[in-house]
């Protein structure tokens, strides 16, 4: 790797905080450019989770699926526990119809895409995130309306569409990880291949910076318009994020995981799926306008709270040397 690079990798938590900021002068000076911001997303979170896909063997990923001991706490800890969690935090919004569906919606939702990119970046197990990744998307599809009847009603479930988790798996996972195989196996036999994996891998930084900036720049201004409201709910995805720190480092411990698979389970708990969520809550009725406002304020909640984790949660699960 070249001095850039190194630098980049050293300084990275402080450079995804300068995105953030960025992010924020962009979509508070500018407003007008939050709508070409919010078409890159998926793009530029494409390019990224390729880049991610192409720093893990696809060999490890078929030992990772594996792995059932992991799959089944992970499974708990975000279908059982996470739903335990999200329904008693939403209470405290119980009598803003807007409020509590937003927050339901985005906390019941696990992480498919960036808690890959997080993990890694922590020192977690990667490989077995991302092995998960297609079983905890579709148990997710057809558990959301289960949920949200079981809170809320008949009618929430009704006002939910399916297709953009349809989508976003297609493009956030499938093509990626299919492009991120095929480039590998090039790499193994053509000097070319490996050159663009490894260019691809020198660019991760650069692209979670480009991601931060874009996601929070195209979403900030609709949120300032509404920060009376929108208030109520920063402190109870705060407390996510603070319960299920505890929930993974206890989970992994009961189960007996090892510090990597502890780390992975920790960041899929507190994750959420708001980039795929938001699609849905902005085909709402207008009534509900404040649901969108609510699942983008958890996405500016999470980043920040994510950088945190990277830092975090590595030195409270520390790898025992004999």
């Amino acid at each position: 790797m070249g001095p850039v690079v190194v630098w980049m990798e050293r300084h990275q938590i402080l450079l995804y905080i300068a995105a953030i900021a960025i992010g924020v002068l962009l979509g508070g000076v500018f407003p007008g450019i939050a709508p070409a911001l919010a078409v890159s997303i998926n793009p530029v979170l494409g390019l990224l989770l390729l880049a991610t896909f192409l720093g893990v063997p696809m060999i490890e990923v078929g030992k990772a699926f594996r792995d059932i001991r992991f799959l089944g706490v992970l499974l708990v800890v975000n279908f059982a526990v996470v739903p335990v969690v999200a329904w008693g935090l939403s209470r405290f919004v119980a009598g803003d119809e807007a409020l509590v569906l937003g927050v339901l919606l985005v906390l019941l939702t696990p992480c498919v895409d960036y808690v890959i990119v997080f993990t890694g970046l922590a020192g977690g197990a990667r490989e077995r995130l991302l092995a998960a990744a297609p079983l905890l998307m579709l148990l997710q599809i057809l558990l959301l309306p289960v949920f949200l009847f079981v809170f809320l009603g008949r009618e929430a479930v009704s006002s939910i569409e399916i297709g953009p988790f349809v989508e976003a798996f297609l493009f956030l996972i499938v093509i990626p990880l299919a492009l991120a195989a095929l480039l590998q196996a090039i790499a193994r036999k053509s000097r070319a291949g490996a050159v663009v994996q490894h260019g691809m891998l020198a660019a991760m930084v650069p692209l979670m910076i480009v991601t931060l900036a874009v996601v929070i720049g195209s979403q900030i201004s609709a949120v300032g318009g509404s920060i009376a409201h929108l208030l109520l709910v920063v402190p109870l995805y705060v407390a996510f994020l603070v319960v299920m720190l505890g929930v993974g480092l206890l989970a992994g411990r009961i189960a007996k995981l090892d510090v990597p698979a502890t780390r992975a389970l920790v960041f899929s708990g507190a994750t959420r799926n708001s980039l795929v969520v938001l699609p849905l809550a902005l085909a709402l009725p207008a009534s509900l306008a404040l649901v969108p406002l609510a699942v983008v304020t958890q996405t500016l909640v999470e980043l920040v709270g994510m950088i945190v984790f990277v830092r975090l949660v590595p030195k409270m699960t520390p790898v025992r040397t004999r």
